[in-house]
């Protein structure tokens, strides 16, 4: 069955590489370069710079305006942070939450083993469910997708916050990382703004139409697998549609504001749809800012 799973990903990850790469796009490993930046020095600011490389803390010392210069680390490091929780047994039974969470990380991972040379991984739930160190290497990627396909996690709760704050511990480098979650959580917020600030974010939202839009059904009971009980609601009151709709219209709005504000990237995947076109947009969109910055 991995073997299946493998094949899926090897097949998408062509897909999204061809897409990136044809015509004016540029080469698919500019994704991936400069996830990998370590600061080297202070300058003077000058006309012309970018004003996001300003050191803020230096120059309110009074001393003149200074920007921060970084060097290319050629140990770059790719890590992706896997929710797997309890409220990703969403979905149907071919396409849950999780599966496409698990399928979207293996895409990334497979990527990043060819342009990256360090790969490293943590998958959560409100506990560290497995963590691997980050290493270079085909047998060492390769390991990494084993251990994302064959995870069943201990726990069925969440804690974004508590995973964030492994994360900040174990990466001491600036590093490229890849957050998947359906973010169902509350009080992440503070620790994703510390993650965003020390690394290059990616912020990869997923979500199920049951969780927005409910079938006119009656009263039905729901099943909390995070919280392991059942409550019996009327998915025919407008009063409840709306109210689910605009919880999650909210939580996503906010999620996304947050990851602008702080210069993280933001995508949000239907897990009933095809995600590789939002991948392939997502790698589009960062090669051209990269783009931008370097032309600056």
């Amino acid at each position: 069955m991995f073997e299946l799973f493998l094949g899926k990903l090897r097949k998408y990850e062509i897909r999204m590489r061809k897409a990136v790469t044809s015509e004016r796009h540029g080469n698919f490993h500019s994704v991936f370069k400069g996830s990998g930046l370590e600061f080297d020095d202070l300058r003077l600011y000058q006309y012309g710079d970018d004003v996001r490389a300003i050191d803020w803390n230096t120059s309110a010392k009074g001393h003149g305006t200074f920007i921060k210069i970084f060097k290319e680390d050629k140990e770059q490091t790719a890590f992706f942070m896997l929710d797997v929780s309890a409220s990703q047994q969403v979905g149907e039974a071919s396409r849950l939450k999780i599966d496409i969470a698990k399928e979207i990380c293996g895409v990334l991972t497979l990527s990043a083993i060819q342009e990256a040379s360090r790969v490293g991984l943590l998958c959560f739930s409100d506990r560290n469910e497995r963590y691997i160190r980050p290493s270079d290497g085909m047998k060492h990627g390769y390991s990494v997708l084993s251990e994302i396909y064959k995870l069943v996690p201990e726990s069925t709760k969440t804690s974004i916050s508590e995973a964030i704050l492994v994360a900040l511990n174990v990466l001491r480098r600036r590093s490229l990382i890849f957050l998947i979650s359906d973010f169902i959580d509350a009080d992440y917020q503070h620790n994703l703004k510390a993650l965003a600030r020390k690394h290059d974010l990616i912020v990869i939202h997923l979500y199920d139409l049951r969780e927005t839009s409910l079938p006119k059904l009656g009263i039905i009971p729901l099943y909390d697998a995070e919280k392991q009980r059942t409550t019996w609601v009327n998915t025919s009151s407008k009063h409840y549609r709306d109210d689910m709709t605009n919880r999650f219209q909210k939580r996503s709005a906010e999620l996304e504001k947050l990851c602008r504000q702080n210069r993280a990237d933001y995508i949000s995947i239907n897990t009933q749809e095809d995600y590789v076109p939002a991948l392939i947009r997502l790698f589009k969109v960062r090669r051209y800012a990269k783009s931008g910055m370097a032309s600056s």
